[in-house]
């Protein structure tokens, strides 16, 4: 099952959250119900045509500040 991350609109906590079936994300510090799930960046591990492991992640890749849902969005 996957783990989401969310915002807390009531008082702005992130947080983790598995979420099974029908049930509802909820605010750890102040139990809120009305939450926003948020774009989470993966990590991932490749290996190189030599076999070695290549160091980066897609958080690694992203532009610093860049304010775009997706690196496609921003033209880098």
């Amino acid at each position: 099952m996957p783990i989401y991350e969310y915002r807390c609109e009531k008082c702005g906590c992130d947080f983790e959250c598995l979420v099974m079936g029908s049930d509802e994300a909820r605010c750890p510090s102040c139990e809120g119900k009305e939450v926003n799930r948020l774009m989470s960046a993966c990590g991932f591990v490749s290996k190189g045509a030599g076999g070695e492991t290549v160091g980066r992640s897609a958080a690694d890749a992203s532009c610093g500040g860049c304010a775009a849902t997706s690196c496609a969005g921003c033209g880098h």
